[in-house]
């Protein structure tokens, strides 16, 4: 495998921990959704939940307040041309599978769509609904365990529902931040023409994940245990799945938007955790001398 086949292969890892990992965080849909539903099949292509509200073409565009420079390569590098979108998706596949192995695949990731898939997530993540069918990660496995706080006391979330995460969370923090920027920098163009392709065109990718950063980063962090309250369906037909169906007592909490959520789900301990990556990855997609691949 030569050096730019492994940068794309970890540029994509990094994009998918990084820009739709918190998508990982919840194993059920967002709690506003009273109603269980099925997953939908896989969107064909992946939509954004805001393209129908993006700005007309005819606004005025902002200015790029977060540029991604070109990366410097030695002069002796052999430049190896990225793919193009529509066919992204082999290309990621293949070298995904060779870098972490079928198993890791499997358990966390979706490849088909996978760069359009990354770009609505980042999207969705400041938003109040994020689609399941958009998520470029499998959900987390097992159900989210909630208990009684005292007797007679209200139903909180469970500290043993946070022990569901610690896989992802431990790939998160094992992922070299410096290095997956840098990649992400290399692989630039590709997200950026998923993103105008999603209902956003001349808008800049990059702004848009540093606002999700900064988004996500204001998340408030409990330091008691947090109430949640079963969302009542009437009707006929029984509820097979109600942990499905969980949403915050707290109506501030509640109004959060499908990111903070998903944090909060994970419990204060790893969201303090992922929140260090996320400082991290936020500084260096920032700066304005962003690291050259290598």
């Amino acid at each position: 495998m030569n050096k730019n086949a492994k940068n794309l292969i970890a540029m994509a890892v990094a994009a998918a921990l990084v820009g739709g990992g918190a998508y990982y965080l919840l194993a059920a849909k967002p709690a506003q959704q009273a109603v269980e539903l099925e997953p939908a099949a896989t969107p064909q292509p992946v939509q954004s939940a805001a393209a129908a509200s993006s700005a007309p073409a005819s606004a005025a565009l902002p200015a790029i307040l977060f540029p991604v420079l070109a990366p410097v390569l030695p002069a002796s590098a052999a430049v190896q041309a990225l793919p193009a979108l529509v066919d992204a998706d082999t290309v990621v596949g293949q070298q995904l599978t060779d870098l972490l192995g079928q198993k890791n695949i499997l358990t966390f990731l979706h490849l088909d769509h996978f760069v359009r898939r990354v770009v609505a997530t980042v999207d969705n993540m400041a938003r109040s609904y994020a689609p399941q069918t958009m998520w470029p990660v499998n959900p987390t496995p097992k159900r989210f365990v909630t208990l009684i706080d005292g007797i007679g006391g209200p139903e909180v979330i469970s500290p043993d529902n946070g022990q569901r995460y610690t896989p992802f969370v431990l790939l998160v923090e094992s992922v070299d931040s410096a290095q997956a920027v840098a990649l992400y920098v290399r692989l630039y163009p590709l997200f950026q023409q998923a993103y105008e392709e999603l209902g956003f065109p001349g808008r800049y990718f990059n702004d848009r994940l540093v606002v999700v950063l900064d988004h996500l980063l204001a998340t408030p962090v409990q330091r008691g245990p947090t109430q949640v309250s079963l969302v009542e369906v009437k009707g006929s037909v029984p509820s097979l799945r109600p942990w499905v169906r969980y949403e915050f007592t707290d109506p501030a909490l509640e109004a959060l938007s499908s990111g903070q959520k998903m944090l909060l789900r994970s419990g204060p301990v790893n969201q303090r955790r992922l929140n260090a990556k996320l400082l991290e990855i936020r500084a260096l997609v920032a700066a304005a001398g962003l690291p050259a691949v290598k």
